[in-house]
């Protein structure tokens, strides 16, 4: 299980994090919808202290870290539990698809080489990749890319997996390959939270739905609640902004 207990987030005089209280069940595929400047995206990036909250607690299994005081050594060690995929895909130019997904195995892990040669073979397959394992990341489209990300992800085995926009770079012809992917990935029950854009893909996937704005999380429920019977009217308005078609049961 995962528990953000009082996040608050500044940056200067900026409050963006305004005291969030959010729990994800094992298994779970949380979806974090809100406007632009929500703060939808640094809360992704707290659970993982790639910010690093002001104040409150993030704890992940047994494990907890304070945002006030945290050591180095705890950072590294929640950051061994995550996984996070970027929007703009975070490759190293210089390698090779396959050495892209083996390189955390080895230098985070501390595994042997064949080893995550094995594993990161296997994930490439998973995400349809296994004929891209030699090619380089100016050789693949920006949905190849993507797939890559999501490969070197699953490859770590984390408890959770970040996605922060994970399709919004992408030219739409190639938005349908990544949610594919990450549709198989959540059908195989890997824990997830999912930042996007793609509310029909959120609706789809989902087995729980955050929605924020001004900093604070206004409405969160299961999919087919929070889409279809919203209690917050700023939900509502912002529903009827994303999907022209979306209309509530009164």
């Amino acid at each position: 299980m995962i528990q953000l207990t009082n996040i608050h987030k500044s940056f200067g005089k900026n409050k963006v994090l305004n005291g969030i209280h959010l729990t994800v069940e094992k298994g779970d595929v949380v979806a974090i919808l809100g406007p632009s400047g929500s703060g939808k995206t640094t809360l992704l990036r707290c659970v993982n202290f790639l910010e690093k909250p002001n104040d409150g607690e993030v704890s992940i299994g047994d494990f907890s870290i304070s945002g006030k005081h945290p050591s180095k050594h705890d950072i590294l060690q929640l950051r061994r539990k995550t996984a996070m995929v970027f929007q703009h895909y975070n490759l190293f130019k210089h390698k090779t698809v396959l050495e892209n997904v083996m390189e955390g195995l080895i230098i985070a892990q501390k595994q042997p080489k064949e080893e995550a040669k094995r594993k990161s073979l296997e994930v490439l397959h998973k995400v349809g990749l296994s004929d891209k394992v030699d090619a380089y990341p100016s050789q693949l489209s920006g949905g190849q890319q993507q797939r890559v990300g999501i490969a070197r992800a699953l490859a770590l085995n984390p408890e959770v997996i970040l996605f922060d926009e994970p399709t919004s770079a992408l030219d739409p012809e190639l938005v349908g390959e990544v949610l594919t992917v990450i549709r198989k990935v959540a059908n195989e029950g890997v824990t997830m939270i999912i930042v996007t854009h793609e509310v029909g893909f959120a609706r789809e996937v989902s087995s729980h739905v955050v929605f924020m704005d001004g900093g604070v999380i206004v409405e969160e429920g299961q999919p087919e609640e929070l889409f279809v019977r919203p209690k917050e009217e700023r939900t509502k308005q912002f529903l009827k902004r994303v999907t022209p078609e979306w209309s509530y049961v009164i």
